[in-house]
């Protein structure tokens, strides 16, 4: 009976043995830096330093935009606030008075012809200059 269960021992001993190289060699493969969750693990390491370089230089180039952007703002503030000004004092700017009328009525007609002058309305604020000589406005 000593001898049977000494051989049983044996057997178990040896099924451990066997049984926790296996595990080994798959632990092994598992780990692997090229393959394995290791290298899984190294790769998502590296990515993870980069995005946070990334994300350094992102928040930095934010910085330096908002501070370009609340510049701009003041500027066209400013400038706004001019143009409302201009706009106000345009108000107080008699409207043109017309051209008097010439003694011979003829050359007004040809003259009207060759020339078309803009309609001037009473209260109109800015008015549009003709500039190239063809009469459109």
């Amino acid at each position: 009976m000593e001898l049977v269960a000494d051989i049983l021992l044996a057997a178990g001993a040896l099924g451990a043995g066997l049984y926790c190289f296996v595990l080994a060699r798959r632990l092994k493969r598992f780990n692997d830096l090229e393959k394995g969750v290791g290298g899984a693990v190294a790769v998502l390491s590296s990515q993870v330093d980069t995005l946070s370089r990334t994300l350094a230089a992102a928040q930095a180039a934010s910085g330096n935009s908002n501070a370009a952007l609340d510049e701009l703002t003041r500027n066209a503030e400013a400038v706004a606030k001019r143009l409302e000004l201009m706009m106000a004092a345009m108000h107080d700017v008699p409207p043109p008075k017309p051209e008097p009328e010439q003694a011979n009525a003829g050359e007004t007609k040809a003259q009207d012809q060759e020339t078309p002058k803009p309609a001037v309305t009473p209260g109109v604020m800015f008015m549009r200059h003709d500039r190239s000589g063809t009469g459109g406005i």
